[in-house]
C-alpha cells in the first residue's frame, strides 16, 4: 500500500507521482524545469521531497489548464526563486490574454448580428451588377471591386489593402483581370467591414475570417461561436483553480 504523501518528512518521487497518475520522470523533468523547488539530496544522491513539494506539484498542475504548460511553468519558478511579484505579473497576462479573447468574441458575435441580409444582385446572383466601365456581370457571379466598395461607403483602396492582409481573396477576370468578388468574398468583406468598425486591428481580424471559411460561412461558425464560448468559461474556471492551488502553494511556503 502506498504511503500518503502528506504523513511521513521525506518522499520519493514515486510518491509525489502516484497522486496524480504521473511517471516518476516527469516528477524530476518538474523539479529540473523549475515548476517544483529543488530537492534535498540524501548521502546515495536520492531526491528527497517533502510537503512543500506535494503543495507545488498541486499547484503547477491546476495551472495547467488555465495558463499552458509554458507560462504555467513560468509561474511556478518566479515562486520557487522567491519572485513572488512576477508570477504575480505572470498570472495577470493571462487573466488579460482571457479578457481580450472575451472581447474578440463578443466582437465576432456583434459583427455576426449587425451583418444585414445579403442583397439579391450582390450575393445571391439574381438579377445583375455592374462591373468597371458599365460592364455588366452575369446572374451568379458576383460584384467587382468599385461597385461592392460604393455598397459599403469605403473605398476600393481598402479592398486592397484588405487583400493584400490575406482577408479578402477575389479572383481575377480572365478577359479584363478586374478582381471579381463572389458569395463568399462578398461575406468576408463585410464581416472584415464591420469588425474594422469595432476597432479591431488586421492581425486581429485574420484568424477570424479563417475560422469562417473552415467552418464553410457563418451558419455553421454560429455553433462554432457556441464552443467558443464555452471554451473560455472553462478556461476562467481553471484560472480560478490554478490561483486557489497556488495560494495555498505560497502560504505552504509562508510556514515551511
Amino acid at each position: 500500500m502506498g504511503r500518503n504523501p502528506q504523513s511521513s518528512g521525506r518522499l520519493r518521487p514515486v510518491d509525489l507521482a502516484r497522486e496524480h497518475g504521473l511517471s516518476t520522470q516527469a516528477i524530476r523533468n518538474y523539479e529540473e524545469a523549475g515548476a517544483l523547488p529543488p530537492a534535498a539530496r540524501t548521502s546515495s544522491g536520492y531526491r528527497g521531497y517533502t510537503a512543500l513539494h506535494v503543495a507545488a506539484l498541486r499547484a503547477f498542475l491546476a495551472l495547467l489548464p488555465g495558463h499552458g504548460h509554458r507560462m504555467a511553468t513560468a509561474i511556478m519558478r518566479a515562486v520557487n526563486e522567491g519572485a513572488a511579484e512576477e508570477a504575480f505579473r505572470l498570472v495577470d497576462e493571462s487573466h488579460a490574454l482571457l479578457l481580450d479573447d472575451r472581447r474578440t468574441l463578443r466582437a465576432v458575435e456583434n459583427a455576426l448580428r449587425d451583418l444585414e441580409p445579403p442583397a439579391a444582385t450582390a450575393e445571391t446572383g439574381t438579377g445583375s451588377a455592374t462591373g468597371p466601365g458599365g460592364a455588366a456581370v452575369a446572374p451568379g457571379a458576383a460584384l467587382f471591386i468599385g461597385p461592392l466598395a460604393e455598397r459599403l461607403g469605403i473605398r476600393p483602396a481598402t479592398l486592397r489593402s484588405w487583400e493584400r492582409a490575406g482577408l479578402v481573396r477575389p479572383r481575377r477576370d480572365p478577359l479584363t483581370g478586374y478582381r471579381v468578388y463572389d458569395e463568399a468574398d462578398v461575406r468576408d468583406v463585410r464581416l472584415v467591414h464591420q469588425l474594422r468598425r469595432g476597432g479591431h486591428l488586421l492581425e486581429q481580424i485574420a484568424p477570424l475570417i479563417t475560422q469562417v471559411r473552415a467552418a464553410g460561412g457563418l451558419a455553421p461558425l454560429e455553433a462554432a461561436l457556441g464552443d467558443w464560448r464555452d471554451r473560455l468559461s472553462a478556461r476562467g474556471r481553471s484560472l480560478l483553480a490554478g490561483a486557489a492551488a497556488l495560494d495555498a502553494y505560497l502560504r505552504e511556503r509562508e510556514r515551511d
